[in-house]
């Protein structure tokens, strides 16, 4: 993506949602007056989440994840068919064991965070202007106060598309979108407990893995434990085509993003653990939601690599290099999401990598969680 959709879409939405005829003559009526919200409660939330019965299915803390051994590795793009620029150059590795969560960070975990320490994500929080201010031309005048409520951007398949580098036909500020309310504020989250959260941005995510005494991995990390034990591969089961043989992940099966055939059996996110674990037991490596890495995003990083000397254990740049957008911090997400697809987005590879600001939430994004392994 080339542009901070976050901020493309609360442009948009300021322009076009809040500017047009029909808001002027009914000002009473603009934006986010058209929505009845609805909020739950935590405790709400929780009884509708049977929070018990979902960590006895999938266990938590340590029992909920898988040990990753450590190892040296070709850190990039296996194959340079798909590759894109910041997968290369390929660059020997070395991680340090550690453990991961078999599965990405579900509605009910993050649910009992919330209960228990009352966080309020980013996208529940006002937006504040002097901040977000900086993203826009210099001397943009202030929004009406109206505009700058709680939100996120919320995919949306739109029947017709004009160019499919305009972002913006399926990525939409939607006042109200958190994660209770993934698709605006009438949704919710009820009966969809073992899904991915989303929403979800860097602070969010990094608050909840220090509650729970884990951590966000760094993408080397992540990267090593998506290929499986697998040694030069595509994919974390190998090279064989996602659209080849029985669904492996979910992804956007069709002609995106206008037609999704749910041959995997979902249009939309899909609850975890519904295809085969990679070699080291991990569930929805590729497909499913994004998950955010603790790593500033460089699309060069990898350039400055040692070619010829194993790095160990690399946590990343220094700092964040996105020049269309310097004053958004940048950090790296990997494993791709429900809307890649071939012709669009491949990257339910393993060495896909790409930008997300670290101050936003989408909902296709989420997280898991690692865990140091030390050796007594």
């Amino acid at each position: 993506m080339q542009l901070n959709i976050k901020l493309l879409g609360f442009f948009m939405f300021w322009i076009f949602g809040c500017n047009s005829s029909n808001s002027k003559k009914h000002p009473d009526k603009c934006c986010e007056v058209f929505f009845n919200k609805t909020h739950y409660t935590f405790d709400t939330l929780l009884k509708h989440y049977k929070v018990d019965s979902l960590l006895i299915k999938i266990a938590d803390s340590i029992a909920g994840m898988v040990y990753i051994p450590s190892g040296n590795y070709l850190m990039g793009a296996s194959s340079l068919e798909m590759a894109l620029k910041r997968e290369l150059p390929t660059h020997k590795v070395k991680v340090n064991s550690f453990y991961m969560d078999i599965h990405e960070v579900t509605n009910a975990q993050f649910a009992e965070f919330v209960a228990e320490t009352g966080y309020k994500t980013v996208a529940e929080r006002e937006i504040d202007w002097n901040t977000f201010k900086k993203h826009f031309p210099k001397n943009t005048p202030k929004p009406n106060p109206d505009l700058l409520q709680p939100g996120s951007m919320v995919f949306s398949s739109p029947k017709n598309i004009f160019n499919i580098t305009d972002i913006s036909q399926w990525w939409k500020w939607t006042i109200g979108a958190d994660w209770m309310h993934p698709f605006g504020p009438e949704s919710s989250i009820l009966n969809k407990e073992d899904e991915p959260v989303v929403h979800i941005c860097y602070h969010d995510a990094a608050a909840y893995a220090k509650w729970c005494g884990k951590r966000l991995p760094t993408e080397a990390e992540w990267e090593w434990a998506a290929r499986g034990g697998l040694r030069n591969k595509v994919y974390p089961w190998g090279n064989e085509s996602v659209e080849q043989g029985k669904p492996k992940c979910n992804y956007w099966t069709g002609s995106f993003p206008t037609l999704n055939t749910k041959e995997d059996s979902f249009s939309g996110i899909a609850p975890v653990m519904q295809y085969d674990a990679n070699g080291y037991g991990l569930y929805d490596m590729s497909g499913n939601v994004w998950e955010i890495c603790s790593d500033w995003y460089d699309e060069n990083y990898y350039s400055f690599s040692k070619r010829n000397n194993i790095i160990n254990n690399p946590k990343g740049p220094d700092k964040w290099y996105y020049p269309l957008e310097p004053n958004d911090p940048k950090r790296v997400i990997r494993g791709g999401s429900f809307l890649c697809n071939n012709s669009y987005c491949s990257s339910y590879r393993v060495s896909a990598r790409m930008s997300t600001s670290q101050n936003t939430g989408m909902s296709h994004i989420g997280f898991r969680c690692v865990k140091d392994a030390y050796i007594k």
